[in-house]
């Protein structure tokens, strides 16, 4: 059983309230994050049908109800509080996860979550008093990444001079893997194109 993430008395019974609700035979609830370990980081709790479950989802067998946790969620999960405060209005389902917006990444992550925790820990820091920020795009099956220069970043005629040299030198110093990088509004790569 995962000990990564507490559900309180309040919130089990809000919750097993609430399946009863749906009359469906064997409902659970699933907790999901999207975009783990980046600022956009969303914790999520979804009503799981029978079958709706993903087959590697980590089952918490609670006395009242139960919940599924996403495998790839588990460790920003960790100290994660699913909470209920009854009011007047009826009360509020609250979920705090601490860790769901920082990078759990190590030398086994997968390459994009390695990339996307460089970007967010080293690189977009130093672009936030220029209101700039990158993003991974995706990562191409020849391990180049492609990132989105946004904000105070686009436009800028520096851009493709000091931006990308930094980023990707620091990119490639930390994640010897990578191939390279590449802007997504860059369209003069067309190297593909020709030689098929």
């Amino acid at each position: 059983m995962s000990d990564s993430i507490q559900i309180t008395d309040s919130a089990q019974d809000y919750l097993a309230e609430l399946l009863e609700k749906q009359n469906v035979e064997g409902i659970a609830v699933r907790i999901f994050i999207t975009q783990p370990g980046t600022p956009y980081a969303e914790t999520c709790l979804a009503y799981c049908r029978p079958g709706e479950e993903e087959p590697n989802d980590e089952l918490l067998e609670l006395p009242k109800l139960r919940v599924y946790l996403d495998k790839n969620s588990l460790a920003f999960l960790e100290e994660a509080v699913v909470d209920f405060n009854a009011d007047r209005m009826g009360g509020q389902l609250t979920i705090k996860a601490p860790n769901a917006k920082m990078p759990k990444v190590n030398a086994d992550s997968p390459l994009e979550d390695r990339v996307n925790y460089i970007l967010y820990s080293e690189i977009n820091p130093g672009l936030a008093s220029h209101g700039g920020e990158i993003k991974l795009v995706e990562l191409t099956e020849d391990q180049v990444a492609i990132l989105a220069f946004g904000g105070g970043c686009q436009g800028c005629a520096a851009v493709d001079l000091t931006l990308k040299d930094g980023v990707e030198k620091t990119l490639l110093e930390r994640i010897p893997e990578l191939a390279g990088i590449r802007d997504v509004t860059d369209h003069s790569d067309t190297t593909n194109a020709y030689y098929r």
